[in-house]
């Protein structure tokens, strides 16, 4: 478990530590100017104030969205806690939506508004506003949810990686005192085939 919360606050941190950097950055000096293009149109810094969730949805609300953050971060320190989550690709995921939702948490604290400052568009199409801890939090989700689907539950992952008939075993619980009658023999096979 000492592993696991390790890896999460080292990741955590460190995203927590890249977007309180990028949006310092982006108040000093993109604050008041007019967009920077990075890559022409399709990608400029363009400083924003956001007093909605991710992405400028909700914007304009009074609604205390910090709760979300709050709530994100007791889940996944649950999860990890409790060793719920053991799969590498999962852990990574949990430990980037942490880092994201403190990182707008720290912006919510200090004035309720979220610096965002990423833009990514071409022609009339737009996608809102975003920063660091945003990204994080969407990678984080798409990873978890593309983890789930490709290896399924955490439910015991011993036996899952001990091979299949370890697998079977851990599955299948049958009391010593409960005798077998003979259809149970033609389906598991009878003492003498396996001896």
């Amino acid at each position: 478990m000492k592993r696991s919360l390790g890896f999460l606050f080292v990741v955590a941190g460190a995203v927590l530590g890249l977007d309180l950097v990028t949006k310092r950055l982006a108040v000093e000096h993109l604050a008041g100017r007019p967009p920077v293009e990075i890559l022409g149109p399709l990608v400029r810094l363009t400083y924003t104030l956001n007093s909605g969730v991710a992405f400028g949805l909700g914007a304009g609300r009074r609604f205390p969205y910090y709760l979300f953050s709050i709530a994100a971060v007791v889940v996944i320190l649950a999860l990890v806690l409790r060793q719920r989550v053991h799969a590498g690709p999962r852990r990574l995921a949990l430990a980037l939506i942490m880092g994201g939702a403190l990182g707008n948490l720290v912006d919510r604290l200090r004035s309720g508004l979220v610096v965002d400052f990423i833009e990514i568009g071409w022609g009339r199409w737009h996608w809102p506003v975003f920063n660091v801890a945003d990204s994080a939090v969407t990678i984080g989700v798409v990873m978890f949810a593309l983890a789930w689907t490709a290896h399924g539950h955490d439910a015991a992952p011993q036996a899952a990686d001990a091979g299949p008939e370890s697998a079977l075993a851990a599955r299948t619980v049958v009391p010593a005192e409960m005798p077998l009658d003979e259809s149970d023999t033609r389906a598991f096979g009878s003492g003498r085939e396996r001896g």
